[in-house]
């Protein structure tokens, strides 16, 4: 169960989001007495989950009848994909934690009046786009897991985590600051992130798409060989690779230094309008 933190962290992460926007816009329509609205919403979130799943079984199933070139050129093709969703997922998170609701809220408000299809579109593309970055880095997890069943076991636990988190937030028995919340996960996630960016490299080099793959940064395949119980724990939680290309390595150290240095500096203050003269402060 190595490979289950991980995939729990991202289906945590996604699933929070998901069942956030849902109980804001479960919870809007009911406090402004349009409960009727309430099966657009949810035709809306089962059509998206009902997509996300078929994305996924396309993508596994696309990947099964290739050759070994094919695969590892296609693993490496969406372990790049997964990093740049996740990448976008926890600046977005950041920079609208604190008006998601009020987004949210606005988008449906000007929905409602235009009728149950646009309900039916705003909670499907609100819940419609977790949905596919979750398929796109299940696939990416799993692919690096091989017959490993911990992707799948961590990302059900996330996900069920997160739907109760959601309820709970929902019905008012528990508060979180969300905004510390995700950026304790964004940080987590960047190293995630750098771990599946290592593995997509390598496998484009075993594609022969990038060159490379004998010219290794070190080889800890002695002091820390990743059968062992703590090779195999960073493996499954950072994508740890003892035999680490330059390519790999290189790549790794860049994209933690610049995203962890973006993702942690202060957020800029918005400027206040000047007071005119004479006015009270």
């Amino acid at each position: 169960m190595e490979y289950a933190f991980s995939s729990a962290l991202i289906g945590l992460r996604e699933g929070l989001e998901a069942a956030l926007v849902v109980s804001i816009l479960v919870a809007y329509l009911v406090k402004t007495e349009r409960r009727s609205a309430l099966r657009w919403v949810w035709a809306g979130v089962v059509t998206a989950v009902a997509l996300s799943v078929a994305f996924g079984a396309v993508v596994s199933y696309t990947s099964s009848t290739m050759s070994f070139e094919q695969q590892e050129l296609f693993g490496g093709t969406m372990s790049l994909v997964a990093v740049a969703f996740v990448t976008g997922m926890v600046f977005w998170m950041r920079s609208t934690a604190r008006r998601i609701s009020g987004e949210l809220r606005g988008r449906l408000d000007r929905a409602a009046r235009v009728g149950p299809v646009a309900i039916t579109l705003v909670a499907f593309l609100s819940v419609g786009r977790e949905g596919l970055e979750t398929a796109v880095f299940f696939y990416a997890a799993t692919d690096s897991a091989g017959e490993n069943s911990g992707p799948l076991v961590g990302f059900l636990v996330g996900l069920v985590v997160a739907v109760a988190l959601g309820w709970a937030i929902y019905r008012g028995a528990l508060k979180v600051n969300l905004t510390r919340f995700f950026t304790v996960t964004g940080v987590l996630l960047v190293f995630v992130a750098a771990g599946v960016l290592g593995y997509g490299l390598h496998d484009l080099q075993e594609a022969a798409f990038l060159p490379g793959l004998d010219t290794l940064a070190f080889d800890l395949s002695g002091p820390v060989p990743e059968d062992s119980w703590y090779g195999a724990l960073l493996k499954g939680i950072f994508n740890y690779s003892a035999r680490t290309t330059v390519l790999q390595a290189v790549a790794w150290v860049a994209y933690v230094a610049t995203t962890l240095t973006l993702f942690l500096r202060p957020a800029k203050k918005q400027a206040q309008p000047p007071v005119p003269q004479g006015a009270q402060p």
